[in-house]
């Protein structure tokens, strides 16, 4: 039996005050007139507060590669954008106009590599009477913004995912941290951009950079990633948290296993995922053209209905990109239940879930036998 751990994503457009705090209720920068204000906070005590704040710029695997090795024109830029991030945090009552300016103790900013480009994330101390959270989030924005100009001649396309407040600490509020706000994180109304939210279609993270729209009704999801090497511990499994984070962003709730490239476990974890009631079933990995690749071939014989145009679209949509043309899509039906088999990258997941995105919503109300809609025009 596969043993599926369920996944609990957060959403980057999270308010930042913690539950409980009379001031979320409404806008403090607003007069009673509904005009903007600088908010007096000098009744309010002195005390240690801090910021922790997360982001990243997507880039392409070969962009990646050229900051790993040092190779670009301008420098290093992971050196730069640290620097750039503590002068940022430094100056963002000069470019946030409400902001109190504070007298900052700390900043700390790590920029580092991950598989579909760099993350970023910043701590900022103060001993003051209002919180640091801007600053936090300013360090990281101006550090992506200088990775992005420090890659932008070799990757036009590299852009600013997305960028939230990770913890806060000190004052009235005390300490908030964004994973123990899961009840409250799922009442919020989904916002809009790269993020995740929960609820009534929610936009996910697409590598063309649209806004992508999943089913707004809440189902039951499982990411399976294939790979020798993550199942066996030696390397971490990088696309499966993407793919998991979109379908959460859709509303769905998502379970991950990891498997090796066997044939036996690849048809256990999908027989098991349908059997458990999931709606779609997504593999990520072993879809290339090496010996050990074999979701696909594998897949396929457990599908009761193919879906050759969808598996096609998914394909297409990957072109452009190294290795795309020899990966292998095999999407269908089983039961009650969409199986897909997607690439084992971060962008091709995306890739996969920018086209089934377009369709799934109809596809599980056709699965539960709803009415086709109504023809409408598109002129």
């Amino acid at each position: 039996m596969t043993q599926f751990r369920e996944v609990r994503a957060r959403a980057p457009h999270d308010p930042v005050a913690p539950a409980g705090d009379e001031r979320a209720g409404h806008l403090t920068h607003l007069d009673t007139a509904g005009h903007a204000r600088m908010v007096d906070v000098s009744a309010k005590p002195v005390t240690q507060r801090a910021a922790v704040a997360v982001g990243r710029v997507l880039c392409a695997p070969e962009t990646v590669e050229a900051l790993r090795r040092g190779e670009l024109a301008k420098g290093d830029a992971l050196a730069v954008a640290r620097i750039a991030g503590i002068a940022g945090a430094k100056r963002t009552p000069d470019l946030v106009p409400l902001c109190h300016p504070v007298a900052i103790t700390g900043v700390e900013v790590s920029v580092e590599l991950v598989a579909d480009g760099v993350e970023i994330r910043a701590q900022v101390r103060t001993a003051e009477r209002t919180g640091i959270e801007m600053e936090a989030l300013t360090a990281v924005t101006v550090a992506a913004l200088t990775v992005v100009d420090m890659v932008k001649a070799v990757d036009r396309a590299a852009h600013i995912g997305r960028v939230w407040v990770e913890r806060k600490e000190g004052g009235a509020s005390g300490t908030w941290e964004r994973g123990k706000q899961v009840a409250a994180d799922e009442a919020q109304t989904p916002g809009t951009g790269t993020g995740t939210g929960t609820g009534t279609g929610v936009s996910a993270s697409a590598s063309a950079g649209r806004e992508v729209q999943g089913p707004r009704a809440e189902v039951q999801a499982v990411v399976v990633t294939v790979s020798d090497r993550c199942s066996a511990g030696e390397r971490d499994d990088v696309s499966g948290p993407v793919l998991a984070e979109i379908l959460t962003g859709w509303g769905a709730q998502v379970s991950r296993a990891v498997v090796a490239d066997d044939a036996e476990a690849i048809a256990e974890a999908v027989r098991d995922a349908v059997d458990c009631g999931a709606r779609l079933v997504l593999t990520t990995g072993g879809t290339g053209v090496t010996s050990r690749d074999v979701t696909p071939e594998t897949v396929r014989p457990l599908l009761d209905k193919e879906l050759p145009a969808l598996a096609q679209a998914v394909r297409d949509a990957g072109r452009g990109t190294p290795g795309a043309l020899l990966s292998r899509c095999v999407a269908g039906i089983v039961g009650r239940s969409l199986v897909v088999t997607l690439p084992g990258s971060p962008g091709g997941v995306r890739d996969g879930a920018r086209v089934l995105a377009e369709v799934v919503e109809h596809l599980l109300d056709q699965l539960g036998d709803g009415d086709h809609p109504s023809a409408r025009s598109t002129r």
